[in-house]
């Protein structure tokens, strides 16, 4: 006897709020992949555990968009990337693997320079200009605000250097000399400002 599709859909639905938390993680996965797959999702999401504490990264097809420490409230920048990005949002780790590796590998001492493509939909005018800078910052060096600003053909913008890097917070941005030392403090774990 063939099932109807309102029939599958109750088994399905049966099965999915009885299953253990495995079952419902793979089924998520394949939501995931279906998604994406189907050129319906637009931003995937994941978290990784890091020695600076847990990151949520987050990508379009263009590439990573957002990194965000947990201090930051996940479901706000979520909530943000929704709105800014597209609604089309959900937890897939897959598109995020590469991203994942580069900074577990930058963590293990075997990274000193990121490949991962970005999307810098999130930022324009002068705050793309600084971030497209900061991957030019050569790995165990810094440059002060009053560097970037000079650099980018702002001099007397400094202060307005620390709002750029906000939103990378991490892969270039901590290697600005000020923002360890002022947005740090706020923004991630203590072991990041250390």
């Amino acid at each position: 006897m063939n099932d109807t599709m309102e029939e599958k859909a109750a088994t399905a639905l049966r099965a999915a709020t009885s299953a253990g938390p495995e079952v419902l993680e793979r089924l998520h996965d394949k939501l995931g992949e279906a998604a994406d797959r189907e050129k319906i999702l637009d931003v995937a999401y994941t978290t990784i555990d890091t020695p600076v504490g847990s990151l949520l990264l987050a990508a379009t097809e263009k590439g990573l968009a957002r990194v965000a420490f947990a201090s930051e409230d996940y479901d706000k920048v979520l909530a943000v990337l929704a709105t800014k990005l597209s609604p089309r949002i959900l937890r897939a780790p897959k598109r995020l693997d590469e991203a994942a590796r580069e900074i577990d590998q930058y963590f293990a001492g075997t990274r000193k320079n990121f490949d991962v493509r970005l999307d810098m939909s999130l930022s324009s005018g002068f705050r793309q200009l600084v971030q497209r800078h900061l991957p030019d910052i050569a790995y165990g060096h810094t440059e002060s605000y009053a560097d970037v600003a000079k650099l980018v053909g702002n001099p007397k913008a400094v202060r307005a250097v620390g709002s750029p890097a906000q939103p990378t917070r991490f892969l270039w941005s901590f290697r600005v000399t000020e923002w360890c030392e002022a947005t740090a403090h706020s923004v991630a774990t203590p072991e990041v400002s250390r």
